[in-house]
């Protein structure tokens, strides 16, 4: 009953924030973030990619102008709305539970979405994500971290305010490698002294 009042909070938090987060401008470290895997999806000959948590959409928005064939979920039908708008295939999906088919995309990008699942459902998407991709699949994952935390953020701005799971670099690499072969682990940091950093992994699907 908790998983379902954070989902509801989640839920009703993104989409009332939805049209101020669209008014955003995007941040430059994402933006350098976005083009490396954006690098490597083009090395490897990669087409069909489906974002977790596509917000806005304007992640999706770019991999489909770069000529990938997208699509995007997200639990706020408000954010689904938005990138609907922008032409975008989307569907409001809960990321515990993707009906979507096995193997049907080369690529998985998830740019903070997944540190609002709880630990053990964290570890179950993995594995989801890990079906869904085609064998040499790739998985970008994004998420601030840096020290062990689970619960709801108390110093929030928005309302309801948003539950969150922080993992250390230690943690989310052994995470992550239960299920996939780390490619590269990078961490942004946003000033001296901060806790918190940006964490970008990015994963391959592990050979049969």
């Amino acid at each position: 009953m908790q998983n379902l009042t954070l989902k509801n909070n989640l839920r009703e938090t993104y989409d009332k924030y939805a049209l101020e987060r669209e008014s955003r401008e995007i941040e430059d470290w994402k933006v350098v973030e976005r083009s490396r895997f954006l690098s490597l999806l083009k090395a490897e000959n990669k087409q069909k990619v489906l974002e977790i948590g596509a917000g806005t959409g304007r992640d999706s928005k770019f991999f489909q102008d770069q000529g990938f064939e997208v699509t995007c979920i997200d639990l706020s039908p408000a954010m689904i709305d938005l990138c609907r708008k922008k032409g975008l295939n989307a569907q409001v999906m809960d990321m515990t539970d993707i009906d979507l088919p096995d193997h049907s995309f080369d690529a998985v990008y998830s740019m903070n979405s997944l540190l609002h699942l709880t630990k053990d459902e964290f570890s179950e998407v993995l594995l989801r994500i890990n079906a869904l991709l085609q064998p040499d699949g790739f998985f970008y994952l994004g998420m601030y971290g840096g020290y062990d935390f689970a619960g709801v953020w108390e110093n929030d701005a928005y309302s309801p305010k948003r539950f969150f799971s922080f993992f250390t670099d230690e943690q989310l690499k052994e995470e992550t490698s239960k299920v996939f072969e780390i490619v590269s682990f990078n961490r942004v940091v946003f000033g001296e002294g901060s806790q918190n950093h940006f964490q970008s992994v990015m994963l391959k699907k592990k050979s049969l």
